[in-house]
């Protein structure tokens, strides 16, 4: 389906600007994190969780009131997906969540506590599950810029590592932002990471469209200027492009908000991801070529032919 039929739009005509953005949003993404560090859940740290639902209305300060007195010690509270719903981290390798249940109920014999889910992990196996985290994603980013380079040049391969490294700083730091806020219960666990995997392999699929055009049009107007190449090539994709996010954007959002707390740090992880990796598809990976052509890739390719010569 067609919605946007022989586009002219001038995507890569002020490409330095775009440039310029994304530099000062990663760096002040990226130096957020000092002031906002990000807060991981229990599956990166390690400690006993607890999720608890109410039948009569009791407020946060009323509970951590009543936790205390189980002298557990280190027991963070806070809301958890509807009214009198509250999520409960104890952060120490012992198992208190039996002791804590137990003296909720004694505190407030006259509400009625249903517990929700209780998980637990030790910390050994948290400092391994952040440690393999953070070398998925590195495994993920070099195996990505292999595929691209051998399919494609190496050119594009490093367009399409820049633009990961745009879509991930961004939807990381702004999720921080978000659970430091406390606009959203975002913490860093498993969900997250799997969306953060997701957004990779989403955001180099709406690259690699890009350039797969680029490399036919390479070849159907040799002799075109690249500029002019890459913007023909962005708005003959742009119908597919709009398309594919907004379906998917569709599902997410209802997934996000009508999914429950289980599925919304999965769910609203892709929504920004998929956002910052449009953005970045149409505006820094193209854009990024046409930067490395003009000053690394023509250069070094006319020093070969005059040694040739």
């Amino acid at each position: 389906m067609q919605f946007f039929n022989k586009t002219q739009i001038d995507f890569v005509g002020k490409r330095m600007t775009f440039f310029y953005l994304t530099i000062v949003l990663t760096i002040v993404g990226l130096t957020s994190l000092f002031v906002y560090p990000p807060e991981f859940g229990i599956d990166f740290t390690g400690g006993s969780e607890v999720a608890v639902a109410f039948e009569k209305t009791i407020s946060t300060e009323d509970l951590r009131t009543a936790a205390a007195t189980a002298n557990i010690g280190g027991i963070e509270i806070k809301s958890f997906g509807e009214d009198n719903q509250f999520l409960m981290r104890i952060g120490t390798g012992d198992d208190y969540s039996d002791k804590l249940k137990e003296t909720l109920i004694a505190k407030f014999p006259n509400n009625k506590m249903t517990v929700l889910k209780v998980d637990k992990i030790g910390p050994k196996v948290g400092d391994e599950m952040r440690t393999q985290a953070l070398f998925a994603v590195i495994l993920a980013s070099i195996g990505i810029l292999l595929y691209i380079a051998f399919r494609f040049e190496f050119r594009f391969g490093v367009a399409a590592i820049v633009a990961l490294i745009h879509d991930l700083v961004l939807t990381f730091t702004t999720l921080v932002l978000l659970n430091n806020l406390g606009l959203f219960n975002l913490e860093v666990d498993a969900s997250i990471l799997a969306g953060i995997l997701t957004v990779i392999g989403y955001s180099i699929n709406d690259t690699v469209i890009v350039f797969d055009r680029v490399r036919e049009n390479l070849e159907l107007h040799k002799g075109m200027d690249l500029p002019k190449l890459v913007n023909m090539s962005i708005n003959e994709t742009l119908s597919r492009t709009v398309n594919t996010v907004a379906t998917t954007l569709m599902v997410l959002l209802v997934i996000s908000f009508l999914g429950g707390p289980v599925l919304f740090g999965f769910a609203f992880t892709m929504v920004l991801g998929i956002i910052f990796g449009t953005y970045s598809s149409v505006y820094i990976a193209s854009s990024f070529v046409i930067w490395y052509s003009e000053n690394y890739y023509h250069k070094n390719e006319g020093k070969l032919k005059l040694s040739k010569s």
